[in-house]
């Protein structure tokens, strides 16, 4: 027997205030189960060393720049444990966090930690910190700056598709995909190039107190261990992340064990529930849509 109208509509309001009640549960679900991102990091009591993780690719200096400065103005926190593990990125993302750290340490001792890689811009914005520390096996330097984009002229001419550009201007549409870089659109780039890869020089002879001829020796591109990073003067020590710790802690003058306090990294709704998957197409979007073309990155990674 054919379902009447009438039956239809009231199937049709079930079915959608199940599905709009089940989106309000996970929805509420999800913020019993997410942490809570303020922790007791706000907390004014007991003296604390605060430890900020940056351990991705510098997309954007927002989240980073918003930690230390919330840190700094926490009297309780003493020191400020800054993990770096991230291969570099954007120029001017990583240059906005070097000077956020940079301005911390003027009120309190700031400690680099350095992970697996800490490389070009990753090695940029520990140029800022008090001390340096970083692991024997830790790949940094990088020092150097890179800039990419693709060409799809001989494909489109394989497939018959034709692009037209009008323009103001002999390099208003510099770096386009649609068709070979020209001689002096070449020696545009060597200049652009050469002025943001000095600025990234000259912070390491003013921070690390090195002759510049000497970190020209070493800022071509490569990258070294911890261990050789120690020998050529680009890091003050070796050691762990508890090493640091204890490291803060005396340049805070804490006495005893110190207390570490962390923000908890939120996961968005998606990562939550998708796990893996969804943090990697998180990733991906980031990468593709937020990814800056002048970069300080290590491209092994």
């Amino acid at each position: 027997m054919p379902m009447s109208n009438t039956a239809k509509w009231v199937l049709g309001i079930t079915l959608g205030i199940v599905f709009f009640g089940a989106l309000f549960f996970l929805f509420v679900f999800s913020l019993i189960l997410l942490p809570d991102a303020s922790d007791d990091t706000l907390s004014t009591s007991g003296e604390k060393i605060a430890v900020i993780e940056l351990n991705e690719p510098i997309l954007s200096s927002k989240e980073i720049v918003r930690q230390f400065r919330k840190y700094r103005e926490n009297k309780s926190v003493k020191a400020i444990l800054f993990r770096v593990d991230s291969p570099g990125g954007g120029v001017s993302a990583s240059q906005e966090i070097y000077e956020e750290v940079k301005k911390t340490r003027e009120e309190k001792p700031v400690v680099v930690s350095m992970g697996s890689v800490a490389a070009s811009g990753g090695y940029y914005v520990s140029c800022g910190a008090s001390k340096i520390v970083a692991n024997p096996g830790t790949l940094t330097g990088s020092i150097g700056v890179i800039f990419q984009f693709l060409h799809f002229n001989q494909l489109m001419e394989k497939i018959g598709v034709d692009a037209s550009t009008f323009k103001t201007g002999k390099y208003k549409d510099i770096g386009s995909p649609f068709r070979p870089t020209t001689t002096d659109e070449k020696k545009f780039f060597d200049q652009l190039l050469a002025d943001v890869y000095h600025q990234f020089v000259d912070v390491i002879v003013r921070e690390r107190k090195m002759e510049r001829v000497k970190v020209l020796q070493y800022a071509d591109g490569r990258v070294f261990t911890g261990r050789q990073a120690l020998e050529y003067g680009f890091v003050d020590t070796l050691g762990t992340f508890e090493d640091a710790v204890s490291i803060a802690a005396n340049l805070a003058g804490i006495e005893g064990k110190p207390r570490t306090i962390q923000e908890k990294k939120r996961r968005s709704f998606f990562q939550e529930f998708f796990g893996e998957a969804g943090a990697a197409v998180t990733e991906l979007r980031n990468e593709l849509l937020r990814q800056p073309i002048l970069q300080y990155r290590y491209n092994g990674f």
